[in-house]
This record gives structure tokens, C-alpha cells and sequence, in this order.
């Protein structure tokens, strides 16, 4: 899989809280289908440009 989140931005953003090691996996599939998501509905309109709408 390809690492689409950045884990020291995480953890940073997460402050003083500890961070299980797989919530790093479980966050960047959650990305993954959000930007998927994205793209399709990007496409469905007919545009190849994906923009904060599509979120």
C-alpha cells in the first residue's frame, strides 16, 4: 500500500496522544477511499480535475 499519509504530520496533529501503530494503516485506507471517492465523482462530471466539491 502506498503510504499516502504522513506519520510524524499525525502524530504531531494528535499531540500529546499515544498513536497504535496500525491506526497509521487504518487512517491511510480511509484517505485512500476518500480520494477515490473523489475521483469518481470527479469523473462523473465529466472533469479530470478533482476539487473540494468532490470531497
Amino acid at each position: 500500500m502506498a503510504d499516502l499519509i504522513v506519520k510524524a504530520a499525525v502524530k504531531e496533529a494528535l499531540q500529546d496522544k499515544n498513536v497504535a501503530s496500525d491506526f497509521y494503516d487504518a487512517l491511510d485506507e480511509e484517505v485512500k477511499e476518500l480520494l477515490d471517492d473523489a475521483a469518481r465523482r470527479a469523473e462523473e462530471n465529466d472533469r479530470k480535475t478533482v476539487q473540494p466539491r468532490d470531497l
